[in-house]
């Protein structure tokens, strides 16, 4: 089984699977807002599903730190937009 760990150098520090750079919150995303099955978020990672589950268990156990982490990200993700200059939507 997968444990779950904590690497300041690794993933800003973020909880991810040990011995990959795949964080939990990336993991719980991908299942329950994303509505991929546990299986083939397993596939497309190419991890264990007992990491899956791992990693749904942590965020579950943690979820005002994961909270947090999402809400980083959203804010990153605002700023990050207000910078780019990539036009807003492409023409086909």
């Amino acid at each position: 089984m997968t444990g779950i760990v904590k690497t300041d150098d690794v993933l800003g520090g973020n909880a991810r699977l040990d011995g990959r750079r795949i964080a939990v919150v990336d993991v719980a995303e991908r299942v329950l807002d994303h509505d991929h099955a546990p299986e083939y978020v397993a596939d497309q990672l190419d991890i264990e599903i007992s990491a899956v589950y791992a990693a749904l268990a942590y965020y579950y156990d943690n979820i005002e730190e994961m909270n947090a982490t999402r809400e980083r990200r959203r804010e990153l993700d605002a700023v990050l937009k207000t910078r780019s200059k990539a036009p807003e939507a492409v023409e086909h």
